[in-house]
């Protein structure tokens, strides 16, 4: 499984998940995660359809990068880890 995140410095529920991810992606080293800038990634952004009106946006994709899953705001990390969990070996 990998995550997409997609940001913005600007984004002031971007600075809430930023250390909740870092403490996710300790705790859980197999997980691959690639962060994307809303303004700069214009290609990636378009191709998920991110809209800056509902960043932070966690994309979840399986083994063959289709999307299962896709979260909007400020996610609690105790959500998070478990999304995580029960989608671990899609």
């Amino acid at each position: 499984m990998k995550v997409l995140k997609f940001g913005a410095v600007w984004c002031n529920g971007c600075l809430v998940m930023r250390p909740r991810w870092q403490e996710i992606e300790k705790e859980t080293p197999w997980l691959k995660t690639e962060y994307f800038d809303f303004d700069k990634d214009k290609e990636i952004i378009a191709k998920y359809g991110i809209d800056s009106g509902v960043l932070p946006v966690f994309v979840f994709l399986d083994k063959s990068e289709k999307e299962i899953l896709r979260l909007s705001g400020e996610v609690e990390k105790d959500e998070l880890l478990k999304v995580i969990a029960e989608n671990k070996d899609k």
